[in-house]
């Protein structure tokens, strides 16, 4: 005779394992992508009629607007019917519930100062969290109609066709992308001074103001490197993970693997991690005690 009461614990206590092993990933990746994209659509119909009067400053250049804020909406109502009851961390904070097994991590429009001004480039960024685990992310670049993807197991594609990160090994080789601090000015100078030393040394430095963008290209072989201090999670979950599936490595400052929540990220194909790694940590560890 079965005791109903041990049927339900045994259910109760293996049911993430279920569902894991039920989730079809490449399938919902493409179902994100698909609300990636619409809210794009979304985004790039109203920068056709936006006003720098629709902006809102949420810090010294850090501006949000009803099209961030709608976008949001939109993209979280239709990743629920994905997921139902999974939470979400999400930049602009209309939906707040973190304490779900599944997290998706949204960035409804990565680049809002590059967006509010008319320039390229700006992207929807979403990536789905499994505990503490990335396992899927999906970068919209809307100016150039991009779709970059990759979910755990996967190769990386854009629009369709796999991408990896490059083979250049040294700093020589490489084209390196970064973002400017409009926080934290105490690491100013020792950035100025990790930027001084990557103009004089490499291919030179890009800064196109959308940290997930700067990913997506890594990803593509478009830049060999990136690295930026005064991150949120929204702006890298979805690029770090389509880069580690494109062969490539990421950590913190420190060596770490805790770059989504502490706000600083070094990126890098494999071949050239070690030494970019090495210079990031010399110019911004080291100098900025």
């Amino acid at each position: 005779m079965v005791d109903g009461k041990k049927v339900m614990l045994f259910w109760h206590q293996n049911y993430p394992y279920f569902c894991k092993k039920k989730m079809n990933l490449e399938k919902i990746c493409a179902k994100v992508q698909t609300i990636a994209k619409t809210a794009g659509a979304f985004i790039a119909g109203e920068r056709e009629k936006f006003n720098l009067a629709d902006i809102e400053v949420k810090g010294k250049a850090d501006f949000v607007s009803y099209v961030d804020k709608q976008a949001e909406v939109m993209i979280i109502e239709n990743l629920r019917k994905i997921l139902p009851g999974s939470g979400f961390i999400a930049e602009e904070g209309t939906a707040s519930k973190t304490d779900d097994k599944f997290q998706w991590i949204i960035d409804p429009l990565d680049g809002t100062t590059n967006f509010v001004h008319g320039l390229p480039p700006f992207a929807v960024s979403i990536a789905l969290m499994d505990g503490m685990e990335l396992v899927l992310g999906v970068i919209y670049e809307i100016t150039q109609d991009e779709c970059f993807y990759a979910w755990k197991g996967s190769q990386a594609f854009l629009n369709g066709k796999e991408i990896s990160v490059t083979t250049a090994a040294k700093t020589s080789d490489a084209l390196i992308a970064t973002g400017f601090p409009y926080s934290a000015m105490n690491m100013l100078d020792p950035f100025v001074k990790s930027m001084r030393y990557f103009m004089i040394h490499s291919h030179g430095l890009r800064r196109l103001g959308s940290a997930a963008t700067d990913l997506a290209y890594l990803a593509a072989g478009r830049f060999e490197a990136f690295y930026e201090h005064g991150l949120k999670p929204w702006d890298v979950a979805a690029g770090a993970i389509i880069v580690k599936q494109a062969g490539g490595k990421i950590s913190d400052f420190n060596g770490t693997d805790q770059f989504l929540f502490n706000g600083e990220i070094v990126a890098s194909n494999s071949a050239y991690f070690e030494e970019f790694y090495n210079l990031v940590h010399n110019h911004l560890v080291i100098n900025k005690n």
